[in-house]
């Protein structure tokens, strides 16, 4: 149409008008400050994966939108910071109407997957094949007001965590919680407890991938007050036994990277871990902590609430959408046949286990 057009560029070139402008659309829109949808994450990832792009759309020549994703392989397309990346879309200001396989032409993309694309997103969710719970912790009225409906909802989960939160105290030494710790060699531990959980559960092992690595390191170091990381560490006798590195915007504290010490498992020590960061969350002005996507007691035992994502794909005819089908869509549709069984779901993890178990030896 007369007036509009779609520019593409590297996430580097945007510029303090266009970051302004980004978290301008995104407050008028009345979406949650969620880090992962801020221009400060996909700057950042810009960093570390060459492949990463913004598809700027301009009316009259003013920015009215900004679309960040990754170009792979024939024209397949993932949302920036594909694999770790907790909340996805496009930012739009509102009333701006796009018809997302003009979007994908555009920024040359024969397919556009998201597995976590936020609620609220026109264009994209007539693509999504499933829609998936969120879960939320909000604790804006403080953590106190919280812990009274964690007492009347789950009373035994409360007292389990304080009691093993004195034992270990017992049994190991003074415990002591950091909120927003400046500590590498947490980091680093941190990520060692992760990659063999990953291994152990029979997953893919996210900190093998360096250019996560690389992530996590950028964000820790970052001052963005939208999009900066948090790591939050608890010790025992003055050691490390469970950590949790996220991202916070002034707002929302997003779940992304929890983990413990396995010699502590019998204390709970992730369990002790979140609640002391709830708490600590919701004093420094946090009003909601996202735990993400994906099934977990923990989640449903924390939450007040959930939020919607959703999970499909915007294909475009021709070849190149014909490759994706092939490539995403059959095991796409055996984790659905899996997930809606929970029998066969909980026999999945097992094997997983098993598989991991088997390679560590």
């Amino acid at each position: 149409m007369s007036g509009k057009r779609i520019l593409v560029v590297g996430p580097g070139e945007l510029n303090a008008d266009d970051r302004k402008i980004w978290r301008d659309i995104r407050t008028a829109a009345g979406a949650p400050a969620n880090p992962f949808m801020d221009p400060a994450f996909t700057t950042a990832v810009g960093q570390v994966r060459p492949q990463a792009r913004v598809a700027v759309l301009q009316e009259d020549g003013c920015p009215v939108g900004y679309f960040p994703y990754e170009r792979g392989l024939s024209g397949r397309g993932r949302p920036v910071g594909a694999g770790v990346s907790d909340s996805q879309g496009a930012v739009l200001r509102p009333g701006i109407r796009l018809d997302a396989r003009r979007l994908l032409r555009a920024c040359g993309l024969a397919s556009w997957e998201f597995d976590n694309l936020e609620d609220g997103q026109h264009v994209f969710v007539p693509h999504a094949v499933e829609e998936l719970a969120s879960p939320v912790v909000d604790i804006g009225a403080g953590f106190e007001r919280y812990t009274e409906g964690l007492r009347r909802s789950s009373p035994a989960f409360l007292k389990q965590i304080l009691a093993k939160e004195r034992r270990l105290a017992r049994r190991v030494g003074e415990v002591r919680f950091a909120y927003d710790a400046r500590d590498p060699g947490a980091l680093r531990a941190l990520m060692r407890w992760k990659s063999a959980q990953y291994r152990r559960t029979g997953r893919r092992d996210r900190f093998a991938q360096e250019w996560i690595t690389r992530l996590v390191e950028l964000l820790a170091r970052s001052e963005e007050p939208e999009c900066r990381g948090v790591l939050s560490v608890l010790y025992a006798a003055g050691r490390p036994v469970a950590a949790h590195f996220g991202l916070r915007s002034q707002t929302v504290l997003s779940w992304w990277f929890p983990a413990y010490d396995p010699a502590y498992g019998k204390y709970s020590p992730g369990l002790v871990l979140q609640l002391r960061m709830l708490e600590a969350a919701a004093a420094d002005g946090i009003g909601t902590v996202d735990l993400g996507s994906g099934p977990a007691r923990y989640k449903d035992s924390f939450k007040t609430r959930d939020l919607r994502v959703y999970e499909g794909a915007v294909v475009r005819p021709g070849p190149g959408g014909a490759v994706h089908w092939l490539g995403r869509e059959p095991a796409r549709a055996a984790r659905r046949f899996v997930r809606d069984r929970p029998r066969l779901a909980h026999a999945a993890r097992r094997v997983l286990a098993e598989a991991g178990r088997l390679r560590d030896r």
